[in-house]
């Protein structure tokens, strides 16, 4: 995560393709497929009667049931297919990444890339106003169930559960900005506009990256690649324009630290997520021995300035969580052992991501529904090149 920007020295643009303005133009743009299916589901009545449908379209290639409403049904088939432009020997090698550094993926989804959307005070404001506090694991479920839904062989085919599931967050993206909008709860035009979608994108993909760096995981190049690659298709299915998705790494790269350095800062809204995060994990966690480790993973992956921002507590395991990288070195001298070596490893870590992810949706498939209103309530083997992030820009 980018250092933040001082008045001396200001953002950095690095090779100036994402400027203030360029940025500001994004904060103005929605979803308009989406957007328009929302409003016409509102303006007709019908959110409740699609609701109810929905809920039993789980997997692609099922027929849409008798009685959607047309607007829906019309937006269902625009947006069943994945984009034409989609590499599918990049997808593969996205997906063969993602089996080969699942739980290291997942912990920098948990640990990494939530604390960053929490160092962004509107973002956190957004997630606080729409979140429900009896269930503070919800998004963290959605999350991992929808990366697990993206990385299976079948994602994008007849049995997928994936494109289902990002027709459906997209339509919970449309409503979320139509109730605040109706509601006058968010300062400025659009809420969840193209720049923050762009900017979750990157939460997702180059944070993600930049933790793996930093837990001492070894990528290749191609993998790197693989990975930013996939995200790209998502942020497209998801309702990102193409046009504007950052082509590749460098550009993405770009894009992240600009978005980071316009707007992270400390908030309320923040530290209240934050410590709702490492309570669910430390309950998570048997016991209370290793509760310390969460904040002090959190802190390592983040960075101090951005920890101090949410409030992550200082622990006797700041200084023991800086072993990781060598303990992984150790695990991956395993694996080298052999193609048996390498197998146990993959299938321990699937067995580990799938109870994670069971504790944190009890055992629930989580389905995403248009809300009707606003809850106040808060919520909550060793390659032989090796990808490296380049350093920091310098600042003008």
């Amino acid at each position: 995560m980018p250092e933040p920007a001082t008045a001396e020295t200001g953002p950095s643009t690095a090779k100036g393709r994402y400027t203030g303005a360029y940025m500001d133009s994004l904060r103005l743009k929605g979803d308009k497929l989406a957007d328009a299916t929302v409003e016409a589901l509102f303006t007709g009545g019908e959110v409740p009667r699609f609701n109810t449908l929905m809920r039993w379209v789980t997997t692609s290639g099922q027929e849409l049931p008798a009685g959607l409403p047309v607007a829906a049904r019309d937006y269902l088939e625009a947006t069943a297919t994945p984009p034409e432009w989609v590499d599918w020997g990049m997808m593969e090698q996205a997906r063969e990444f993602f089996i080969d550094n699942d739980v290291h993926i997942s912990t920098a989804l948990s640990f990494a890339s939530m604390p960053a959307c929490y160092v962004v005070p509107h973002v956190a404001k957004l997630l606080s106003a729409t979140h429900s506090l009896e269930y503070p694991a919800r998004r963290m479920a959605e999350t991992g169930q929808f990366t697990v839904y993206l990385m299976q062989p079948d994602a994008f085919q007849a049995g997928g559960r994936f494109l289902p599931a990002a027709q459906k967050v997209r339509l919970l993206h449309a409503t979320i900005r139509r109730h605040l909008r109706q509601e006058n709860r968010w300062p400025e035009p659009v809420a969840i506009c193209q720049e923050d979608m762009l900017g979750g994108l990157m939460m997702f993909s180059i944070q993600v990256l930049d933790a793996l760096h930093r837990l001492g995981v070894h990528i290749t190049p191609g993998g790197a690649d693989a990975y930013y690659y996939a995200w790209k298709v998502v942020g497209a299915v998801l309702g990102c324009d193409p046009e504007e998705i950052p082509p590749d790494l460098e550009a993405a790269r770009e894009f992240s630290d600009r978005y980071m350095m316009r707007h992270m800062g400390p908030s309320t809204e923040g530290v209240h997520l934050t410590r709702q995060l490492i309570d669910m994990y430390e309950q998570v966690v048997p016991g209370t021995l290793l509760d310390p480790i969460v904040p002090a993973l959190i802190r390592f992956l983040i960075g101090d300035t951005a920890a101090d921002w949410l409030q992550v507590p200082r622990s006797r395991f700041d200084t023991l969580v800086k072993m990781g990288p060598a303990l992984l070195g150790v695990l991956e001298s395993f694996e080298d052992r052999g193609p048996w070596a390498a197998q146990m490893s993959d299938r321990l870590g699937r067995l580990v991501t799938h109870l994670e992810l069971s504790s944190l949706t009890r055992g629930r498939v989580m389905h995403y529904a248009i809300p009707e209103e606003l809850k106040p309530a808060h919520g909550i083997p060793t390659p032989s090149n090796r990808w490296t992030p380049p350093p920091p820009a310098d600042h003008p």
